[in-house]
C-alpha cells in the first residue's frame, strides 16, 4: 500500500467520525465513501453519500462550512506535515450501479 493510499484511508476514517459528530442533518445521513489525495497532498477530493438525495445540496454546504474546523482537528490528531484542502463531492456510484443493475435485470422483449 502506497503512502497516498494510507493517507486516503486515514482521511476517510477520521473525516467519517468528524462528520458524524459535527454535522447534523435533520432526518438525513451523510457517509464518507472515499478520499482521493493529489500526489503532492495539497488537495483531497472527499466523496460523500447523502440520504435522502434531496439533502445533498445542504449537506455539501455544511461540509464546506466546516472545512477549516475539520482541518484544525486533523492537524492536531494526525502526524502529517500538511493537511490537504478538502473538495467535497457527492458520490453517485451507488445510484449509478443501481440503475445499471435495474437495466440489466429488465426482461427482454
Amino acid at each position: 500500500m502506497s503512502r497516498i493510499d494510507k493517507i486516503n484511508s486515514l482521511l476517510i476514517q477520521e473525516l467519517a467520525g468528524l462528520v458524524a459528530r459535527e454535522i447534523s442533518l435533520e432526518n438525513g445521513l451523510i457517509t464518507v465513501t472515499y478520499a482521493e489525495c493529489s500526489p503532492d497532498l495539497r488537495y483531497a477530493k472527499i466523496g460523500v453519500s447523502v440520504l435522502p438525495d434531496n439533502f445533498s445540496g445542504s449537506a455539501i454546504k455544511k461540509l464546506r462550512k466546516h472545512n477549516a474546523a475539520f482541518a484544525a482537528v486533523l492537524k492536531k490528531k494526525l502526524n502529517l506535515k500538511m493537511i490537504p484542502k478538502f473538495n467535497w463531492v457527492i458520490d453517485d456510484r451507488e445510484k449509478n450501479a443501481a440503475k445499471i443493475e435495474e437495466i440489466i435485470n429488465q426482461p427482454e422483449f
